[in-house]
C-alpha cells in the first residue's frame, strides 16, 4: 500500500491549504497559554492582616492591636492573629498606653473573628480575598489548582478516546467551547466551592484541545511541515498566549473582570469551523475515502495545483469498511509488551517534564517582586525553548534530544541548592535554565509521541499519556509547598525525576526521517535500544492488529 505522504505529495509542502489550516490551528491553541496559568493571578494571595475592629480604641492601640512578626528577617503584621479584643478594649479605656505601660508580650491572642484586611496594592481582589482562603482555610489555595489540574487530568483521558472514535475536529471545537463557557460562568461564582467546580469542568477543555489540534495538524501536514507544526507553530501559539496573560492581568486587578476577558475571546473561534477540515488520515482509518478524498480535492484548489482523477486508489472501499468496524481503545496500548514499554516510558517522561514544566511555571512569585514582571520572564524563555525544540526534531535524534534537555534541567536544578544565598541572581539563572530544558523536553515530547504511535490509536495514546503527565501537574502545587520542610526539597524532588527519567528515555525506538505509522504492525518494526533488564518474548500481536492495514 502506498505511503500517505507519498500520495498527498502532489499538494506540496506550504500551499495556501496548508498555510490557512497552520495558521488556524495555532490560532486555536492560543487560549491554552493564558487559560493554563490564570490561577497564578486569579488565585495569588495578596498581603493580609486581621480587619480592624469596629469599636472605639485609642490610636496606640489600634496601631498596635495586631502583632508583629518576623518572616524571612522581615517585620510585617501577623495575618492570622491579634491581641485580644476585650483585653485591649479594657486597657485603651484604663488609659494605659502599649509598650510603656502594657507589655504586649504578655497579652493574650486570637484569631481574626472580624475577617481579614487585604493589601490592593497589587490586586484589586483574588478568590482569596474575595472567599478569605488564609489561615484556616489556607489549604483551599492549592487545592483550588490541584482541582482545576484534575479536571485536565480527566479530560486528557476521555478526549483522546472520543477523538479517534469521533473525529479530531468535533472533540477540538467541543474542548474549546467547554474552555469559554465555563471561564465565564465562573465569573458568577458566589462561594469557593462553586467556583471550584466549575474550575473543574474547565480543566475538562483545558488543553484537551492543545492534543486535538496537535494530532490533527501532525495528521493533516507532510514531512517538514509537520515539523515546525508539532515543535514551533503549536508550542508558540501556547506561549503567545501566556506572554498575553500577565498584560491582562495588569490592566485587569479585579480577577473577575480578567476571567470575563479571557472568555470572551473563545467566540472568534467559531467561523474556525468552516476553515479547519477534519483528518483525512483519520477519516480513511473510518473507511470514509469519499470524505478524505474531497478535502484532498479541496486543498488541491486552494493550492492550484492539479490533484489525481483518483487519490486514495489503494485503498477499496470494501476492505476499508471491514475495518472500520474494528474499534481501539485504551487496552490496546497494554496489549503487546512493545506497545506497553513504549507507553509506559512515555508516560513517565510526560509525568517527570509535566511535573517539572508546571512546578517551575507556578514558582514564578519566587523570580522577582512584580507578579506580572515574573509571569513574563516564565514565559518568555519558553520562545527559545521551543525554537531549540524545532531545531533538535528536524536535525537530531529524538533519543539524543529528550535525554540530553532532561539532563539538563536535572543538573540545573541540583546546583541551584549549591549556589550561596547571597548569589540569588545565579539561581535565577539555574531556575530558568531549567526551565528552558524542561520545556524544550516536553515540546519534542509533544512530538516524538504523535511519531510513535499509528493512525489507530495516535490521539488515545496522546491522551493517555498527557493523562498519566498531568498527575505531576496536579501535584505540583502540592510539591511547592514543601519548601517549608526544606527549601530546596521541590527542586530535589523535580531533579531527581528528570535524570531518572533521561535513562528510561533511551529505550524509546528512533523516528528521526521515518513516516508516520499507519498500523500497528508498523510500529512494532521500529528499532529500540535493548534494555538487559526486560526478558522474555514478544507478546504475539493478535490477528485482528496483525492482518489491519488501517490508515
Amino acid at each position: 500500500m502506498q505511503d500517505y505522504d507519498e500520495t498527498t505529495a502532489f499538494l506540496g509542502q506550504w500551499g495556501r491549504f496548508q498555510q490557512v489550516v497552520f495558521f488556524m490551528l495555532c490560532a486555536s491553541i492560543v487560549p491554552n497559554g493564558f487559560g493554563a496559568f490564570t490561577l497564578v493571578f486569579v488565585g495569588d494571595v495578596p498581603s493580609h492582616h486581621c480587619g480592624d475592629p469596629d469599636f472605639n480604641l485609642t490610636e496606640d492601640w489600634r496601631k498596635t492591636i495586631i502583632p508583629i512578626k518576623v518572616v524571612d528577617g522581615k517585620q510585617e503584621l501577623s495575618r492570622c492573629s491579634r491581641y485580644r479584643l476585650d483585653v485591649v478594649r479594657n486597657l485603651s479605656a484604663q488609659g494605659l498606653i502599649p509598650g510603656r505601660d502594657v507589655n504586649l508580650t504578655d497579652l493574650e491572642q486570637e484569631s481574626c473573628v472580624d475577617g481579614w484586611s487585604y493589601s490592593k496594592d497589587i490586586y484589586q481582589s483574588t478568590i482569596v480575598s474575595e472567599f478569605d482562603l488564609v489561615c484556616s482555610d489556607e489549604w483551599k489555595q492549592p487545592l483550588t489548582a490541584t482541582v482545576f489540574y484534575l479536571g485536565v487530568f480527566s479530560g486528557s483521558f476521555f478526549s483522546g478516546q472520543l477523538s479517534d472514535r469521533f473525529g479530531r475536529k468535533p472533540v477540538l471545537f467541543a474542548t474549546m467551547a467547554v474552555q469559554t463557557v465555563f471561564t465565564f460562568i465562573q465569573v458568577f461564582s458566589t462561594s469557593w466551592i462553586m467556583f471550584t467546580i466549575l474550575l473543574f469542568f474547565n480543566g475538562l477543555g483545558q488543553m484537551s484541545n492543545f492534543i486535538a489540534a496537535l494530532v490533527l495538524g501532525m495528521e493533516i501536514f507532510n514531512s517538514n511541515t509537520r515539523v515546525l507544526y508539532a515543535s514551533l507553530g503549536s508550542c508558540l501559539a501556547y506561549v503567545i498566549g501566556y506572554m498575553m496573560l500577565p498584560l491582562f492581568a495588569y490592566f485587569l486587578r479585579d480577577w473577575k473582570s480578567l476571567l470575563l476577558a479571557l472568555s470572551l475571546p473563545g467566540l472568534a473561534y467559531v467561523p474556525l469551523w468552516w476553515l479547519i477540515p477534519e483528518s483525512p488520515r483519520w477519516l480513511l482509518s473510518q473507511g470514509r475515502v469519499e470524505e478524505a478524498e474531497a478535502i484532498m480535492r479541496k486543498a488541491a484548489k486552494w493550492n492550484k495545483v492539479k490533484a489525481p482523477s483518483v487519490i486514495f486508489q489503494d485503498y477499496s472501499v470494501n476492505k476499508t469498511k471491514s475495518h472500520s468496524k474494528e474499534h481501539y481503545n485504551v487496552f490496546d496500548l497494554l496489549r503487546t509488551r512493545s506497545i506497553r514499554i513504549t507507553t509506559l516510558i512515555l508516560c513517565l517522561l510526560l509525568f517527570t517534564t509535566n511535573t517539572g514544566y508546571f512546578g517551575l511555571s507556578l514558582n514564578t512569585s519566587q523570580l522577582h517582586a512584580d507578579p506580572y514582571l515574573s509571569c513574563f520572564i516564565s514565559a518568555a524563555v519558553e520562545v527559545p525553548a521551543y525554537i531549540s525544540s524545532w531545531l533538535a526534531l528536524r536535525y537530531l535524534p529524538r533519543r539524543l534530544s529528550v535525554t540530553g534537555t532532561l539532563l539538563l534541567g536535572g543538573a540545573s536544578l541540583f546546583f541551584i541548592q549549591l549556589v550561596p544565598q547571597s548569589q540569588p541572581t545565579l539561581s535565577l539563572a539555574l531556575e530558568m535554565l531549567a526551565k528552558y530544558a524542561i520545556t524544550t523536553s516536553l515540546s519534542l515530547m509533544l512530538a516524538y509521541i504523535a511519531e510513535l504511535y499509528p493512525t489507530v490509536l495516535r490521539n488515545t495514546a496522546t491522551g493517555i499519556c498527557t493523562m498519566v503527565g498531568r498527575m505531576g501537574v496536579c501535584i505540583a502545587p502540592i510539591l511547592l509547598k514543601l519548601s517549608v520542610y526544606l527549601l530546596y526539597l521541590p527542586y530535589i524532588i523535580m531533579g531527581t525525576l528528570a535524570v531518572g527519567s533521561a535513562f528510561a528515555g533511551l529505550f524509546l525506538p528512533e523516528t528521526l526521517g521515518k513516516p508516520l505509522p499507519e498500523t500497528i504492525q508498523q510500529m512494532h518494526k521500529r528499532e529500540r535500544i535493548k534494555c538487559p533488564c526486560i526478558t522474555g518474548k514478544e507478546t504475539p500481536i493478535p490477528v485482528v492488529l496483525r492482518d489491519t492495514m488501517i490508515i
